[in-house]
């Protein structure tokens, strides 16, 4: 290791450490008095939720089977909160309580008996003891949302202890959520916290201060997280779109209840919408980018049919750092920059230049997704440069990531510059190039890509190239580069000769990948982001020895 990388490594875990002890010394001694307060008489509103409720779900979770993240749990007449539970993203799911939208669609009373239990329960096994996964800040801001409003469906018939057993919770948990929203590290969960504080300060009873200075923190943290250009500053397309579903609810009902709401939440969710429509195939799926697992199409339109802003997607997302080539009915899609900070990378992939490919309805290139609800393991797996569409160099990542437990997974290195220049051409033709330096410090070599889709729409080309730095035509002494093309699952391929191979989608259309330079081979793959779960596909691969050939070009064309 570079006596560079070892004192990066040392700023890093003082920073870390230091960071958990002002957390410590902020939230002092946790205890239930701490946060005792005074208990409010009513709710004043329940805000909707945009979230696809699932009425199956809620027949499942009435008949005592939790169906989350991926598993489900047999309660058997005991509560899911006394028994082991099957997974942490399934404990989270389950504290979190967002499973109350699909009460909405079983027989009220019914929805209304089950879930006053839970909480009710909920109250008993966790509402009086501060700890665990249960108050983790994002949990517990999801908890809040979501008690709020689903609050008509959990409070339908209630007795008046249990309505004030509820109250009093909300109310404890606002009060405690509202001490450590500073300590919340930083990116999407401590937006989500600023917005349930927001939330709170209009549904529940409050003074005019507290509204006020809940959307002033608010403001603040969406200016700061939501960028110029609209992307949230993780780079995760998906952020952008759960985010936004917690945000227009907010939006209305500071609109139906009179109150002023932060200048900037109309602004930033004016920014969002044009970012959605950067990542979205015209299938109407979004980009696998950056941590970004599969979205549904309901909760895609869920939100985009409050979309005011229109026009066509713009041609890149300069904050963020994104190209997008779209001509005819081709649309590429690449990644061109890097993590804003380290804070920011814990989910962040190592898929710098990779690209997503896809024409009319059908995706035919991808990335592999993160899978929503496998191990750590895995996870981890999909965020490696060889689950993304791009070149791996002598089987290593562009960007290192920490196996720190200390640290978390977050990105310690590699990749810390990229270069982009765009090609537009008055016949339509568009076109990219970039240049990153991941592979600089371990091995002495810059990895530059050109993508380049013609003006008919219907052949892209591209070029891979590894080089010296001030001597990109000169010789490559070794090393072997694996250009990968992820195929997505729904697309056959049939091989017709060493070097080309045809992609067909179910519905007729066909591309062909061609490269003249090497073979094109075909393996075994996996799609981390399929609906289902973890599924197996195939990939394309170019095979670079580079001191024979540091340079490849490839041909993907439609097929007549």
């Amino acid at each position: 290791m570079q006596l560079s990388d070892r004192q990066r490594l040392s700023y890093l875990y003082l920073r870390e450490g230091w960071r958990r002890f002002s957390r410590r010394l902020a939230l002092g001694r946790i205890s239930a008095m701490r946060f005792s307060g005074g208990t409010p008489d009513r709710l004043i509103v329940a805000p909707t939720d945009l979230h696809p409720a699932d009425s199956f779900a809620g027949e499942e979770i009435t008949a005592g089977r939790f169906p989350l993240a991926g598993r489900i749990l047999e309660c058997e007449g005991e509560s899911p909160f006394a028994l082991e539970l099957p997974s942490e993203e399934f404990a989270g799911r389950l504290h979190s309580f967002g499973w109350l939208r699909h009460m909405r669609l079983v027989d009220p009373d019914r929805a209304a008996l089950t879930s006053r239990f839970i909480v009710d329960d909920w109250l008993q096994s966790h509402g009086r003891v501060i700890g665990g996964l249960a108050w983790r800040p994002d949990v517990t801001a999801k908890r809040i949302i979501a008690w709020l409003s689903h609050s008509p469906v959990v409070l339908k018939d209630a007795d008046y202890p249990f309505y004030r057993r509820f109250l009093k919770s909300l109310a404890f948990q606002v009060r405690y959520l509202r001490h450590v929203a500073d300590t919340t590290r930083d990116g999407e969960q401590r937006l989500r916290v600023r917005i349930a504080l927001a939330m709170a300060s209009i549904a529940m009873p409050a003074s005019p201060s507290k509204m006020r200075k809940a959307a002033r923190h608010l403001g603040e943290e969406l200016d700061r997280q939501i960028l110029p250009d609209g992307g949230h500053c993780s780079r995760n397309p998906r952020a952008a779109l759960d985010l936004l579903l917690d945000l227009l609810p907010l939006r209305q009902t500071y609109v139906n209840l009179g109150h002023d709401m932060p200048a900037q939440l109309i602004a930033c969710i004016d920014r969002i919408y044009p970012a959605l429509r950067f990542f979205r195939h015209q299938g109407g799926e979004l980009a696998l980018f950056n941590g970004a697992t599969y979205t549904m199409a309901t909760e895609l339109m869920s939100a985009l049919r409050y979309d005011e802003t229109g026009g066509a997607p713009f041609k890149a997302l300069p904050s963020i750092n994104y190209d997008r080539l779209a001509v005819q009915e081709t649309v590429v899609l690449m990644d061109t920059g890097l993590q804003k900070s380290v804070d920011l990378s814990s989910t962040a992939s190592s898929g710098t230049l990779s690209i997503e490919m896809s024409s009319g309805k059908n995706r035919f290139i991808v990335n592999s997704g993160r899978p929503r609800f496998a191990g750590e393991a895995m996870r981890q797996m999909s965020r490696m440069t060889a689950a993304h569409s791009v070149a791996t160099l002598n089987d290593t990542s562009s960007s290192r990531i920490s196996t720190s437990r200390f640290l978390g997974p977050i990105i310690i290195g590699g990749v810390s510059k990229v270069d982009v220049s765009r090609i537009e051409r008055e016949s339509g033709a568009d076109g990219v190039t970039a240049i990153h330096d991941g592979y600089l410090k371990r091995f002495g070599l810059l990895y530059e890509r050109d993508i380049h889709v013609a003006a008919s729409g219907s052949e892209i080309r591209g070029r891979e190239h590894f080089y010296r730095p001030g001597n990109p035509d000169g010789p490559v002494d070794q090393g072997t580069a694996v250009v990968r093309f992820h195929i997505h699952p729904a697309i056959q391929l049939y091989r017709v000769s060493a070097n080309e191979t045809r992609l067909v989608a179910s519905d007729g259309e066909a591309w062909a990948l061609t490269c003249l330079d090497v073979s094109v081979e075909e393996e075994e793959d996996v799609f981390f982001a399929d609906p289902s779960g973890v599924r197996a596909s195939r990939q394309l691969t170019l095979t670079m020895r580079l001191a024979e050939m540091p340079e490849v070009q490839w041909l993907l064309a439609r097929q007549r």
